[in-house]
């Protein structure tokens, strides 16, 4: 490594000596004035100056962010993280990947164990636990059987993993959820490693394959959500390649008022902030107000990033953060380092250091103006005013579809079905509560709204309240920890005497494993068509996510979560109406059984002990008999089942080696689309239809449409993901007049077909493919598969007026060639059709962003000149597509090794 601007300095402390890259050593040396950059800046900043090689990151590189400024511009940015987290939903095809790299070193004589992550790597089980039972003291038991059921193919793939792989953890299921796993225990806010017989003090940072990896942010920690292809990447010790990003200050003064709680202020956050509009850009949180919140109450804030759209939002590490470290078991060696790095790197957040700093955008925010809030019914940055809920829910009744109403008339308003059970009957009507779950990472990481929402409970057992009869209740805590400090607290008896039980330690009902609804509600809720609700303490609630027959979902707190349980329906108002009747008959009101934050404060000092952090993180990676007793494969090789419908070995590595970079001559067009096609069109994703190719290949294989599950959770097996790939039922393919869905036209024949057999056609007469677009092709989440699939159809280029920076970078992973148009040009002005036959000329001696030319052949016979950028943007992206994408890279990397050294 080099150290162009001699920043390399060391620290002790009581634990030892620490190297460290000074980052203040920058402005004493006239570099740049680091005082007055973001937080989140400088953190990126260290990266660079740490990991300088003169390859993947220069001098120029740290020169450049070193001089970044509110109004940034084009400053490309090789970030080297820390390490990698992965929950099992996107962590399986990483895995299945990391799986075939093994084998296919092993076939060029190369020594399959040292495919291994290079950066650490922590996968989470906990988007698999579904809340098929609920309601009582076994429906935890029962969901665990039912998940190690429908899962277990996946689970012996990541036990294996766990045992095979170096640098490689994972957290069995049943444990907790990845984000609140990540804060309570995974971050150490201060990371350690040995180089050149040195060991180095450095931030954390991480990527990780969920969005809302974000929570972390609330104690200092750089990091957010990509797609498999980048994790694997950053997982295998490549950069992870961005612009420098605007950075919003977001200052907030003041306290909270009696009543508000932090999901109420991370619901006005996110509300503003959605108004303002910061997506791609940093929000950084500052200000008096910052030192008033808890680390739980900045994580809360930290992990909605994506509901608002930012990157991420960040928190700079202060006392508050060394607090939260001590509270949740850290040693006091770590805490100690913590406190000293950050305060000699300038990482330390004081009033005086903020005053400093100059960022791109401005907001504020007074703390005391925030109130008790829900956000819905159907996006989460559409807050309304609890005293607002009720007015609020009966307008969007009868607002139109297009403005996120339900588009009711005055006479479907009336509609009620009675529902009756073996001892009692009741009604349904539109606005019935059928869901209310204390749910998600955002809010159950947090102990004052998650002993809030028992104190609730048991003032509301206390006055003779219960839930009502048709609402499903579940508890799903995102850390054992939290059941501790419930039944340490005496509270947890009264949440299930409401119904609020122990489902599972996952994500259930904010991702929509909030299971079946019980078969009579279904049945009512079908039979009137009625808009029922959903009260839940997640992060998301757009319609259809979170139960197929809920079409109104609301966020709120866990406490608003049980008073809505015990209400049963939306049209109510608290303000001004009871919650029910005590055995009297007394009206009880919301404000009567609604815990005072002393209440919450004293219930924290008495149950909140390091030593159940310690106690329940001390076997965190054991599991329970369950997973110890999975049969899972050993040995250095997976040991593949060629008949599993969930895990196969994918061929991306069959010709490794062998590539040849050269024109692309004779390429067909398989798809001509427009503007602003997103991943969730390319990748596959939701239900797998019958009639489709994927259906049809899974009943070739004896699966019956019941069991199909969904792509999502067929991820490692990519004879169902290549058959899904542009199959989404909203796609349009220009080149087809009048036809909505995944079709293709096979030419020069002309008959149409699913995408899917049109590519297999051209891939047997060894045709290669070109996708045709517009403006921002691949906008949206990064889905790896989007990206695979691409290539696995045989697409060897895409030519777009315009690319979302992550599809593109997704592209080039996997070896296909992003072309963009000229500016001032696009399929329109040039006359292209996609009936034409392409040549692709001048990929012999690539350099970055080089023009190359293209000839599209019209079938008269006369032809369309034109030239286009390929975006490989730098050298090393260039290396990259010469190998056939970023795993060949370090898969032939390791293999040159390996041979210089025998």
């Amino acid at each position: 490594m080099k150290d162009s601007f001699q920043t390399l300095k060391t620290l002790t402390t009581k634990s030892g000596t620490y190297g460290y890259y000074d980052l203040q050593e920058l402005e004493r040396k006239g570099v740049a004035e680091v005082s007055r950059l973001p937080f989140s800046i400088r953190v990126m900043l260290e990266s660079l100056l740490r990991n300088e090689d003169g390859y993947q990151v220069t001098r120029e590189d740290i020169e450049a962010l070193a001089r970044w400024r509110p109004d940034p511009g084009e400053i490309n940015v090789p970030l080297k993280l820390a390490r990698v987290i992965l929950q099992d939903f996107t962590g399986v095809p990483a895995v299945v990947d990391l799986a075939a790299m093994r084998d296919a070193i092993k076939a060029k004589g190369g020594d399959p164990k040292r495919i291994n992550p290079v950066v650490p790597a922590d996968l989470v089980i906990d988007h698999s636990v579904q809340v098929d039972a609920f309601g009582t003291a076994y429906a935890f038991f029962y969901n665990v059987e039912k998940e190690y059921e429908r899962n277990r193919e996946r689970y012996l793939l990541l036990k294996w993993a766990q045992n095979a792989l170096e640098n490689f953890r994972v957290v069995p299921p049943g444990t907790g959820i990845v984000h609140q796993v990540n804060i309570e225990y995974l971050t150490k806010v201060v990371m350690t490693g040995k180089r050149d017989g040195l060991t180095l003090a450095f931030p954390d940072s991480l990527v990780g394959t969920d969005s809302h990896t974000t929570m972390v942010n609330g104690l200092g920690v750089l990091g957010w959500g990509v797609g498999g292809i980048e994790a694997e990447a950053v997982m295998l010790g490549q950069p992870y390649y961005m612009l420098a990003p605007r950075v919003v200050g977001f200052k907030l003064y003041g306290e909270l008022p009696e009543g508000a709680t932090a999901t109420d202020l991370v619901l006005t956050v996110t509300e503003m902030l959605r108004k303002h509009g910061v997506v791609g850009k940093f929000v950084e949180f500052y200000g008096p107000g910052v030192a008033k919140l808890s680390t739980p109450d900045r994580a809360t804030i930290a992990n909605m990033a994506p509901e608002y759209g930012a990157t991420m939002g960040f928190f700079p590490v202060d006392e508050e953060t060394l607090n939260y470290l001590r509270q949740t078991g850290r040693p006091e060696e770590l805490v100690e380092l913590v406190e000293a790095y950050t305060k000699a790197v300038g990482l330390f957040r004081t009033p005086e250091a903020e005053e400093k700093v100059q960022y791109s955008e401005y907001l504020e925010l007074d703390l005391s103006t925030v109130e008790p809030s829900l956000a819905g019914p159907k996006r989460p940055q559409d807050r309304v005013p609890l005293k607002e809920a009720k007015e609020s829910f009966l307008a969007h009744l009868t607002k139109p579809v297009k403005e996120r109403g339900f588009g009711l008339s005055e006479d479907q308003l009336q509609r009620k079905v009675l529902v009756k059970r073996q001892d009692e009957e009741f009604e349904l009507t539109h606005g019935s509560v059928v869901i209310a779950a204390i749910t998600s990472c955002t809010n159950t990481s947090n102990p004052s709204v998650m002993l809030g929402a028992g104190l609730l409970a048991k003032k509301a057992v206390e006055a003779g309240l219960d839930r009502k009869p048709w609402v499903k209740t579940s508890l799903a805590p995102g850390s054992k920890v939290v059941t501790d400090y419930l039944e340490m607290s005496g509270l947890m008896p009264f949440l299930e005497a409401l119904g609020f039980h122990l489902v599972g330690y996952g994500c259930t009902t904010c991702i929509g494993n909030s299971g079946p609804l019980p078969e009579d509600i279904a049945k009512a809720v079908e039979e009137g068509n009625l808009v029922v609700a959903a009260v839940l303490s997640g992060n998301r609630n757009f319609e259809g996510r979170i139960n197929p027959h809920v079409k109104a979902n609301y966020l709120a707190s866990p406490m608003l979560v049980v008073a809505y349980a015990l209400a049963g329906r939306m049209d109510i108002d608290f303000t001004t109406e009871p919650l029910g009747f005590d055995p009297n008959g007394k009206p009880i009101y919301l404000k009567d059984i609604w815990p005072s934050m002393e209440e919450i404060r004293e219930a924290i000092r008495k149950t909140l002990d390091p030593e159940l952090f310690k106690k329940e993180y001390s076997k965190v990676f054991e599991g329970d008999e369950r997973w110890q007793s999975l049969p899972a494969p050993t040995g250095e090789l997976y040991q593949w089942d060629p008949e599993s419908t969930y895990i196969q070995n994918p061929p991306f590595f069959e010709d490794l080696g062998q590539r040849k970079v050269e024109d692309i001559r004779g390429a067909r067009v398989l798809l001509v689309l427009g503007d602003s096609v997103t991943t969730d069109h390319i990748s596959p994703a939701g239900a797998i239809p019958v009639k489709s190719p994927a259906g049809q290949y899974l009943i070739s294989k004896g699966v019956k449409p019941e069991d199909f599950n969904s792509y999502g959770s067929r991820r490692g097996n990519h004879e169902v993901m290549m058959r899904g790939t542009f199959a989404n039922i909203r796609i349009k393919n220009l080149m087809l007049d009048g036809i909505e869905g995944g079709y293709a036209k096979k030419l020069p024949e002309g008959d149409v077909d699913f995408v899917y057999n049109v590519a297999m056609r051209y891939k047997a007469e060894g045709t290669p493919l070109l996708v045709i677009a517009g403006k921002e092709y691949g906008t949206g989440s990064s889905r790896d598969w989007a990206a695979k699939g691409t290539y696995l159809l045989g697409i060897k280029a895409v030519l777009a007026e315009s690319f979302e920076r992550i599809h593109r970078s997704n592209l080039v992973g996997m070896g296909v060639l992003p072309l963009e148009f000229l500016p001032g040009q696009n399929r329109e002005t040039l006359g292209l059709t996609g009936y034409e036959v392409y040549d692709i000329l001048g990929l012999e001696d690539l350099k970055p962003r080089k023009l190359v030319d293209i000839v599209a052949k019209r079938e008269d016979g006369s032809e369309i000149r034109f030239q286009a950028i390929a975006r490989l943007d730098t050298p090393v992206e260039v290396d990259y597509y010469k190998n056939g994408g970023i795993l060949q890279t370090v898969l032939l990397n390791m293999l040159k090794e390996a041979k210089a050294t025998e």
